[in-house]
């Protein structure tokens, strides 16, 4: 894909959306990292039902230590995978508390050497609390990205690198939005809705559907 069309593509999205914001629900970064660290294989929606109970009751890394692992387990049972989830975001908050005074860092290295935070997670914490330009790739953006052809790549990585590269500073902190939430509603996996897409016709992909 050329570089006009990239740009045609973006200032699209841009213009239908522009202030993409995540569906995730928090109001700090402590909140935003929990529930980004349990949307893991999970669901926006089925996180924000589970941390709509939780959050209430313990929304600093102290009070989560304060209520205990059991409790915090209980909270998010709803939640796939939430025995390793609880025990990450436990571990989570003691470190937080002993080594960043509660706070959560600015910083990717402190960010992904917190249990269960890895690239992704670091992305989207410093992207969505914090403004950064960083690119968390997840399946959406990974499908999108290879199938209108914006930015091919065999693994999340590639892809990653190759939006890095290739998308305008201008669009940076917002692409992630973007394309998550168009992989989510249009670009969907099994049939795209191609018929109803604002780049349908910039796109690349042979295969378009009605």
């Amino acid at each position: 894909m050329n570089k006009e069309k990239r740009h045609q593509i973006l200032t699209r999205l841009r213009d239908d959306n522009p202030h993409p914001e995540t569906e995730l629900e928090y109001s700090s970064p402590f909140e935003l990292l929990v529930a980004v660290t349990l949307s893991a294989q999970a669901t926006d929606v089925g996180v924000n039902k589970a941390t709509r109970k939780l959050f209430p009751v313990a929304n600093t890394p102290q009070a989560i230590l304060d209520i205990g692992h059991d409790t915090l387990r209980d909270y998010i049972k709803t939640i796939g995978l939430f025995n390793s989830k609880a025990a990450n975001v436990y571990k989570m908050c003691q470190i937080l508390v002993d080594q960043h005074n509660g706070i959560v860092p600015e910083n990717r290295e402190a960010l992904e050497a917190l249990p269960g935070v890895g690239r992704k997670t670091a992305n989207v914490v410093l992207n969505t609390a914090f403004g950064w330009p960083t690119i968390a790739v997840d399946t959406h953006i990974f499908r999108v990205s290879n199938r209108t052809k914006l930015a091919m790549g065999k693994d999340v990585v590639a892809v990653e690198q190759k939006l890095e590269k290739v998308v305008p500073k201008e669009f940076k902190v917002d692409v992630h939005h973007w394309l998550i939430l168009h992989g989510r509603y249009t670009c969907v996996a099994r049939k795209p809705k191609c018929g109803s897409c604002i780049i349908e016709d910039l796109c690349e992909f042979k295969d378009k559907t009605e």
